[in-house]
């Protein structure tokens, strides 16, 4: 295997996606030393449509498209995305080549007057962007307001220290990667907000026809990471799942077996499907699957049925 002699990364241009690019362009150039790799920042349309909901123009597919194209046009070699902006189904012609491993997958209580969740008064308003935070953080605390809170990690920051917030829930990955873990008020746990699909994890994709590229971006896989990240997919796919549900998945591995946790709900959490399930490692998708099937045997088809739909 004879990797390029050139290899150009497509990457939107917050800060925390140039940080997940660049951290692909260490990994690889400490792989490959005499290749040249380089960034190419793109805006994207879910960066730049930010006075709405994601689930009311097009969902988390926003985000990849853009950079899909310049695969497609051979203006970049691979795109590097956070796992869980990747749609469920991905569009013809295109693979993703790798996993990376996992950081941490929970959410992230971000307040500057309260410590967690517990302590918020009844009427405190939550900023988050995501139906799935939305519909839990109603179940367990059906006093609070949720308001819709968009833009990149900066932004959403920036407006929780304006006051238009008591406090905004974000994943904690995006904070740890941008050196921000100072912000975070306390963690919650995935007992209480299970993650999103792929929450934390990174993923390198390509065109398919590019049959040169799976074995050079091979050793940027994460096995483990990989196994439960395509587990949870497999879930969410079954589900119909995308930024326009709330619905999660968390998948993490425990003595040779992969636990899953899954849900589905409606948005105002007053109906809920949960299950959890173990299996084997190596049949992730399988185990996916196995964990929809149970979700819907606990009533999760009349509230994904009652949910708006485009």
């Amino acid at each position: 295997m004879i990797p390029p002699s050139k290899l150009v990364i497509a990457s939107r241009e917050s800060a925390l996606a140039m940080w997940q690019a660049q951290h692909i362009q260490q990994k690889l150039l400490s792989l490959y030393p005499h290749i040249q790799v380089e960034i190419l920042g793109m805006t994207t349309t879910g960066d730049q449509i930010l006075d709405s909901p994601l689930a009311t123009i097009g969902g988390k597919g926003l985000f990849v498209k853009e950079l899909e194209q310049a695969l497609a046009d051979g203006r970049a070699d691979l795109a590097v995305h956070s796992m869980k902006d990747v749609p469920m189904h991905l569009p013809d012609g295109f693979s993703l080549a790798a996993i990376g491993e996992r950081e941490d997958p929970r959410d992230a209580f971000v307040s500057n007057l309260y410590k967690n969740l517990e302590d918020l008064p009844a009427g405190s308003i939550v900023g988050t962007s995501s139906l799935r935070r939305q519909s839990q953080l109603k179940a367990r605390f059906p006093n609070i307001e949720v308001a819709s809170l968009r833009g990149n990690v900066h932004t959403r920051l920036r407006k929780l220290d304006e006051g238009q917030y008591s406090a905004i829930i974000l994943a904690a990955a995006g904070l740890i990667r941008l050196g921000l873990e100072s912000r975070i008020a306390s963690m919650i746990s995935t007992s209480h907000s299970i993650p999103a699909v792929g929450q934390g994890a990174l993923g390198i994709e390509v065109s398919a026809a590019r049959e040169d590229l799976p074995a050079v971006l091979a050793p940027l896989n994460h096995a483990p990471t990989a196994a439960c990240v395509i587990a949870e997919r497999a879930l969410s796919r079954a589900l119909a799942g995308s930024c326009q549900v709330p619905i999660g998945a968390f998948a993490e591995i425990e003595a040779d077996e992969i636990r899953m946790t899954g849900f589905v709900a409606s948005i105002d959490g007053t109906q809920m499907a949960r299950d959890e399930i173990r299996g084997p490692v190596s049949e992730p998708e399988s185990l996916g699957l196995a964990l929809a099937d149970r979700l819907i045997a606990r009533g999760a088809q009349p509230i994904l049925a009652a949910l708006p739909h485009d």
